[in-house]
């Protein structure tokens, strides 16, 4: 079932999304620096989602709320998701927060090559050139053969992005049956019970402080899951991730707070391009969007 549409919540929705997420993101890179290895900061941030939404939905006296009868699709979205989160926490851990944010913001310009490729979509000079003008500032960051940035961290995070751009159609088909907070239970349930096998290799002891990392990790990144999946359920992909470039403020911030690193000249001219590609999309799909939308004669039809 077809939900009616809401932009400007959708907007709100995937604002405090964005915050929710650079806030974890800021988590994981002081837990890794601080010993907790990635298998782990990855177990930890999925499980702890579990309990809380079974709590939630036990005392709320809404447990039915999980039934599915697609978990074959909840399976193979969680698969493509984790192997999203392997790529983008190792952007984070390996990348400024700043530049891996802004790489990250190149899952528009994915979310058009996988329409185009995948769907069969047609796509105009418009958004081409938003795509090339998008991968221009990708290169102005990276500065091949100069190694400004790890070569690893930026390939993970243009991975993640693209992962992210599938995890979309996917978000945005399932939304049409299953609400939001059953999409990020079953993803983190089917997540977690992914990397239980590896805790055996990598779990180690942990102090206080670091518990306190994991446990925060785990609560802004269902905080940030659900307020995205929501986004995507209210709004059109195109225009709701249009918000996600407010993440770069909070990182920059954090990545100034904490480790004293401000983005150098090749971020600040490479990331405008980028922004400005993914609003050019943005604004295309939106008109596209206005375009095959049927005119209220037609609807009565």
């Amino acid at each position: 079932m077809d939900h009616p549409q809401r932009p400007v919540f959708a907007l709100g929705l995937r604002i405090a999304g964005a915050v929710s997420f650079a806030t974890m993101y800021l988590l994981i890179k002081l837990a890794g620096q601080s010993g907790v290895s990635l298998p782990e900061i990855m177990f930890w941030r999925q499980f702890l989602t579990v309990p809380l939404l079974i709590g939630f939905l036990a005392l709320s006296g809404g447990l039915g709320r999980l039934k599915t009868g697609k978990l074959s699709t909840h399976a193979a979205r969680s698969l493509i998701g984790m192997l999203g989160m392997v790529t983008n926490f190792t952007g984070v851990l390996l990348l400024p927060l700043a530049e891996s944010t802004t790489l990250g913001f190149t899952t528009p310009l994915f979310v058009v090559i996988v329409a185009a490729l995948v769907f069969r979509e047609h796509i105009g000079p418009w958004r081409w050139a938003a795509v090339a003008l998008g991968f221009a500032g990708v290169l102005v960051i990276a500065q091949p053969g100069h190694a400004p940035i790890s070569p690893l961290g930026g390939s993970a995070a243009l991975a993640s992005a693209l992962l992210t751009a599938i995890v979309s159609f996917l978000i945005r088909d399932m939304g049409r049956t299953e609400e939001p907070i059953r999409i990020v239970f079953y993803f983190s349930l089917f997540g977690s019970a992914m990397m239980t096998a590896s805790l055996p290799f990598y779990m180690t002891a942990h102090s206080g402080q670091q518990w306190l990392l994991l446990l925060a990790i785990g609560a802004s990144g269902m905080a940030g899951q659900l307020f995205v999946t929501a986004s995507l359920r209210h709004g059109a992909i195109a225009s709701v991730v249009v918000m996600d470039y407010t993440s770069l403020i909070w990182a920059t911030f954090y990545g100034w707070l904490v480790w004293d690193h401000f983005p150098p000249v090749a971020t600040w001219l490479g990331a405008p391009l980028i922004v400005v590609a993914g609003l050019v999309i943005a604004w295309r799909e939106h008109r596209l969007s206005l375009a095959r939308a049927p005119s209220p004669a037609s609807a009565l039809e």
